[in-house]
This record gives structure tokens, sequence and C-alpha cells, in this order.
């Protein structure tokens, strides 16, 4: 299991594009295996590793996730594609469906089937990067409508496609459709019982082979919590600052309920209690931790992704460039 870094928040400013080369420096010194964004509107995502790649950091990078309806699937493939040819590394794009009330705040209305809709998306996205021309997404536009395609490239460079997977019905989708499913604080056990064989179903419904046989599943990225326990920290305050919005959102509610927590979005303080005391926030010693993230690599998970928000929003940067240099050193190569 390949063990990964998270940036934690969206870029703000300046000094947080100091700390995402911090963080950089952890890969790029082959400490960590991908440095990973999630979703930045102030700074945007994109840019930001195209501008780290410009600094001549070109290290291994993924996002996860970006929104399917901030960006055509045509502007989707040749951003995918530019961080490619600028990263000198094979990128993993992850795209989730977002909040319902975003959505329809861009396209006029939710989307009516989000699992769905995102293995279009990435389909799409994908027919694109196979350099292959792909029809509108708009159902009412005339057949006659013009099918576009990417400039030509005689060796396009390879990008990892994702999804972000939190629910059976997504995971099938994306076994149909992608490269790499993202997962954000999914337990093991609801992994391996629910996920991972829902994304095999998914592959071997869409891709049959001859003679039959079950097409690979996509690949399982997870993104965890973790902190050191050290004196002056309360697990708790930094589950709840780290995961607070998560833990405030009905879709993460309704899928950490199928993994067996009781949880209520009105009571982000006794979800952090949830959390911390389920395993889902991670806390302890590095061996303790590499004992729990080991669990991971047994329940399908092929790269995890440590996630230090909890640190970086209590405690500072430092804080959780020390926790990170010190869980790399010492739990990478008891897990990798």
């Amino acid at each position: 299991m390949r063990i990964s870094v998270l940036f934690p928040h969206a870029l703000r400013d300046q000094a947080d594009l100091t700390a995402l080369t911090a963080l950089a420096s952890l890969v790029g010194g082959g400490a960590a295996d991908r440095l990973w964004l999630g979703q930045s509107l102030t700074v945007e995502s994109h840019q930001a590793l195209a501008w780290l790649a410009g600094t001549g950091r070109r290290i291994p990078v993924g996002l996860s996730v970006t929104l399917a309806a901030l960006r055509h699937p045509f502007e989707a493939a040749a951003q995918a594609r530019s961080l490619a040819v600028l990263t000198g590394h094979r990128p993993v794009i992850g795209y989730g469906a977002g909040e319902p009330s975003f959505v329809g705040g861009l396209l006029g209305a939710p989307y009516a089937r989000p699992a769905a809709a995102v293995a279009d998306y990435v389909g799409a996205v994908r027919t694109l990067l196979d350099d292959q021309p792909v029809a509108p997404l708009a159902p009412d536009l005339p057949s006659a409508a013009p099918r576009l395609r990417l400039p030509h490239r005689e060796h396009p460079p390879a990008v990892e496609l994702g999804a972000g997977v939190l629910r059976p019905a997504m995971a099938r989708a994306a076994g149909r459709v992608a490269d790499v499913a993202i997962t954000w604080m999914t337990p093991p056990r609801y992994l391996a019982e629910v996920l991972v064989p829902a994304l095999a179903e998914g592959a071997a419904a869409a891709r049959p082979a001859t003679p039959p046989k079950p097409a690979a599943p996509p690949r399982v990225v997870t993104v965890v919590h973790a902190a050191v326990a050290r004196p002056d920290r309360h697990p708790m305050v930094l589950a709840q600052n780290g995961a607070g919005r998560h833990l405030r959102a009905p879709h993460y509610a309704d899928m950490l309920r199928r993994a067996g927590l009781h949880l209520d979005t009105r009571d982000p303080v006794a979800g952090a209690r949830e959390l911390v005391e389920s395993g889902v926030f991670l806390y302890g010693s590095p061996e303790v931790l590499a004992t729990e993230l080991a669990a991971y690599g047994k329940a399908g998970v092929d790269e995890v992704v440590l996630n230090p928000a909890g640190v970086v929003l209590t405690h500072g940067w430092n804080a959780a460039l020390t926790d990170l240099t010190e869980l790399l050193t010492h739990v990478a190569p008891r897990i990798g």
C-alpha cells in the first residue's frame, strides 16, 4: 500500500502556497508517494499544481476531488492533460458530484442521479483523453451537433481518472468507468464489505471479457484523518476542527451511518467523538497508527492519503509537518 499526503483545505494565499511547497518536498524527497489537493476556488486547484510544477517541483499529484459541474468535460480533459505534461508524471484527477444546492446554482438544478451524472462525465473525459470525439452532453441538442476532440498529440501523456466514492451506487458507477475510486473517511470494514465489492460489480458489468472474466476494478485511494498523540492535544477537538464540515454534510453522515456510526448532522461535537472512538479519525503513537493504517491495505486500499486537517486547523502548519514527517518516517516503511 502506498502512502501519500493531502493539503487539507482550500488554497487562499501565499502562506498556503509556502505550505504546499513544504508538502511537495515530502513527495519530491521520496517520503510520500503523491501530493493531493481538494477542490479550491480561491486559488484554483489545477492552477496551483501547475504553479508548483513551474517552481521546479515536478512530482506526482492528485485531485480529490474536483467538482464536475464546474467545467465542461472538454475543459476538464485539457486541464488533466496539461498537468500530465507539466508535472512529467501521471496525475490522478478525481471528479465528484458536489452539494446539490451548489450544483443547482451552477446548472439550474441538482443532478437527478448523481452517480450516473459523474459516470457519464468521467466517461466523456476519458473519451477525449483517448483522442476520440465526444458527443454534446445536452440531451436536447440535434443529432447533427458537432462532436469535438482535443488537439491531437502523437504521444499523449497518461492520466488516471477517478471518481469520489462514498456509497454503493457511486461505487458501481465508478467501477464502470474510472481508473481510481477515491474515498474519504470510509472505515476499513465498510470498504471491504460494501465499497470494494460494489466497485468489482460495476467493473464486471461494464467491461466483460472473452472468455468471460471480470475486468479489474478501479484501484482504491482513501483519505484518512490522522494525528500523532501529544500532551497538548485532545483528539476530539482535532476531529471536530478537521472534519466538522463533513460531519454536517448529509451524504457523509449517511455513509458513516451505513458504516455503523451513530451520527447526527446537528451535533458535530458528538459526531467528532464518534469519529475518534470508531477509529475513523486516527489518533495515537506512530506505532498505533501504523497498525490502524495497515487495516486499510487489508480492506483493499491501494493508496492511503494522510489528512492533517485537524492539526493544521488547531495547531498550525509547523505542527502538521512535524506529524507528517514522523508518520512518513516511522509508519510508511511498515505498511508500504
